[in-house]
């Protein structure tokens, strides 16, 4: 058995949880998430708790069973907290703005480029430079800053891009003409 696996997952109040056989819906202040279940894993509910257990004692279940309370877990803070992503846009003439349910950069590149927000998502921007993503689903929160990075990936050379708030880049040296 999986110690993390082991571990119950209290539910907060104002958290409501459908448990299906191959699902678990989390309902909260911050939103609702669907989170599947990995196959051969399912999810009791008592005395306010919620337990991950394998269908059947099988070396094949057992590394699945941490994985499935992990999302699980994950889903029941997503909707009471949530989870946030921040990035950094360094480079001269680098700059992003909301406009509606899209995010417009100006990355250096000859044209703006125009980003749509997801639903369930929400992306704040202070002084044009620093983005913020947050949401209830850790997965799409990620992905979601992911790819606003991959815009434009920081330049080793000259630090100049997107990159993640706290992210020390290794700093290459260019051609010496010598």
């Amino acid at each position: 058995m999986s110690r993390i696996g082991k571990k119950p997952i209290p539910v907060p109040k104002g958290v409501t949880v459908k448990i299906s056989s191959e699902a678990v819906e989390v309902q909260g202040p911050k939103g609702k998430v669907r989170q599947p279940l990995p196959p051969g894993i399912r999810v009791v509910q008592s005395d306010g708790e919620l337990r991950a257990e394998t269908l059947r004692d099988d070396a094949e279940l057992k590394k699945f069973h941490g994985l499935g309370r992990s999302l699980v877990a994950n889903a029941v803070r997503g909707v009471t907290q949530g989870f946030k992503r921040e990035l950094d846009i360094v480079g001269v003439g680098y700059r992003a703005e909301v406009k509606g349910k899209e995010i417009v950069f100006a990355l250096g590149y000859s044209h703006a480029i125009v980003f749509p927000i997801p639903a369930g998502i929400d992306v704040a921007i202070d002084k044009q430079t620093h983005i913020t993503v947050t949401g209830a689903d850790r997965q799409l929160v990620g992905q979601v800053a992911a790819n606003i990075r991959g815009l434009r990936k920081p330049d080793p050379y000259k630090q100049k891009g997107i990159r993640y708030t706290g992210e020390v880049l290794k700093k290459k040296a260019g051609k010496t003409g010598a």
